[in-house]
């Protein structure tokens, strides 16, 4: 893929050291495709270097239905992304999303054979991986295996990775989401006749979550509305882990659709609900009205007159149908006394007016704006802390997560090897080292079983110099005594 106004030179001295601090990632949304490249510095904040956007043609609802199209929108955005940060787009981290997502509950058990052993992150990734080889419906692909609870040797409660602790019996609960084997295919599909490789690919719920809730909402507990184009994207996370995930089949484009019963263009229908539009009809919007030229064009109809409290009240009651929705999931996560973070709304949809509001009113929980400025740093690039980037900034982060777990895994595995080197030296030694508890034994039966003297008939007979045994000397003395006392009986 050429890149305009960028010198092969200029390319290949960005690109000296590609995967240090660079992650590239793609948001395929319903109504946008948003191509992204970040590096991240030495504060672990993410500096956006370049941003592409494109209208997105070919998909619906989340999925891809025409490969074409899509695959020209993300040249396009990737294109643009490349011109304004220079960095040439090798693997990227996808976003998927739609209402073919799923997600289940499920328990893991691994029995390790060595207890002599502390738990490592090799035990942590088999138990993980097993998740894996779990039997779903036909079409269905696992994407996440996400743990919730560690229990080792009966003891729950453990919300980290249990690495260094000592156990046999090590126990997963984990919350893994799937998706149809389709639908995913359609992407990679899609990224790879774009000329790139897929790194991964992330479920946009989870992508947003990163990028716009704080440690403090993820402890509590919060609620993520994130509302896209086609969808809406639920996700309750709470004391740091995940408890509950769903997807809406209503977005911002329905509510566009409804506002074209106005007799307007879609693009003006979408113009009309961004710039005027109110999730609550006030009673004041009912002296206001908006000239929109009419799909007649020139013809007799000439403009409309669209009164926005007509309007607001279509943008309402679509809205409160979407939250009724969402008020549904929390009621069935049994998650809604629990939500001390309340609901954070991102997305391109939360920007509508009073909607944070309308929210509070419809669901009984504390609503906010879900901006994706914490994990940023300072950036030229304009208009980044949008709502309508939260699923790609999210995509970054993520993609920088997978590299320090991969970081900790060769690390792990480097520290096992070395540990495991010593481990065999010290057995060596041990059989090397000569035993030196017989030495003495060893030396006094050489003495006793020395062979005589051996002496030439010439010679003269020399005594022998070696120092008795002690056996030997205790004979003489024994002897020496017994005869004195003969000779003392025979005295008297």
């Amino acid at each position: 893929m050429q890149v305009n106004n960028v010198t092969n030179s200029d390319m290949e001295k960005n690109l000296a050291n590609p995967t240090e601090n660079i992650v590239c990632a793609i948001d395929i949304g319903t109504s946008k495709i948003a191509a992204l490249v970040g590096r991240r510095n030495q504060f672990g904040k993410i500096e956006i270097l370049g941003i592409g956007n494109c209208p997105s043609f070919g998909v619906q609802r989340g999925v891809v239905i025409n490969i074409a199209r899509t695959v020209e929108s993300i040249k396009k955005a990737v294109m643009d992304a490349e011109r304004q940060s220079g960095i040439k787009f090798q693997k990227v981290h996808v976003g998927i999303a739609g209402q073919h997502i799923k997600s289940l509950q499920h328990r893991g058990i691994l029995t390790r054979n060595n207890n002599d052993t502390w738990i490592s992150y090799e035990d942590i990734q088999k138990l993980k991986n097993e998740m894996y080889k779990l039997a779903l419906p036909p079409g269905d692909r696992i994407l996440h295996v996400l743990p919730q609870e560690y229990i080792v040797d009966n003891e729950p409660g453990i919300y980290n990775e249990p690495i260094g602790m000592m156990g046999i019996r090590l126990e997963g609960n984990f919350h893994i989401i799937t998706g149809a084997e389709t639908a995913i295919q359609n992407i990679e599909r899609c990224i790879t006749i774009a000329g790139l490789e897929v790194a991964s690919i992330e479920l946009e719920p989870l992508a947003s979550a990163d990028a716009v809730l704080s440690k403090e909402e993820l402890e509590g507990g919060v609620c993520l509305v994130d509302i896209g184009g086609g969808t809406t994207d639920i996700a309750i996370f709470e004391n740091f882990v995940i408890r509950h995930t769903a997807v809406i089949p209503f977005g911002g484009n329905i509510i566009t659709e409804d506002l074209r019963n106005f007799r307007i263009l879609k693009e003006q229908a979408e113009v009309l609900k961004v710039r005027y539009g109110s999730a609550i009809p006030f009673e004041e919007l009912r002296n206001k009205h908006v000239s929109i030229q009419g799909e007649g064009g020139t013809r007799a109809i000439g403009k409309n007159e669209v009164n926005l409290l007509a309007v607001s009240k279509v943008i309402s009651a679509r809205v409160k149908e979407i939250l009724a929705h969402v008020a549904f999931q929390i009621n069935l996560s049994k998650f809604d006394k629990r939500l001390i973070g309340g609901i954070v709304l991102t997305g391109g949809g939360s920007q509508l007016q009073h909607l944070t509001q309308l929210t509070e009113s419809e669901t009984g929980q504390s609503a906010r704006l879900g901006l994706p400025r914490e994990h940023l740093a300072t950036t030229k690039v304009a208009d980044i802390d949008s709502p309508i980037y939260a699923t790609g900034i999210g995509l970054l982060i993520r993609g920088f997560k997978l590299r320090d777990e991969e970081a900790l895994s060769n690390q792990d595995a480097l520290f096992v090897e070395s540990v495991t080197k010593k481990d065999i030296k010290v057995e060596e030694e041990k059989v090397t080292t000569p035993v030196v508890e017989n030495t003495v034994v060893d030396i006094t039966e050489k003495i006793e079983e020395e062979e005589p003297m051996i002496v030439a008939e010439d010679e003269p007979v020399k005594k022998r110099t070696s120092k008795p045994s002690l056996i030997s000397s205790l004979g003489s003395k024994l002897g020496n005594w017994i005869k004195s006392d003969v000779e003392d009986f025979d005295t008297k």
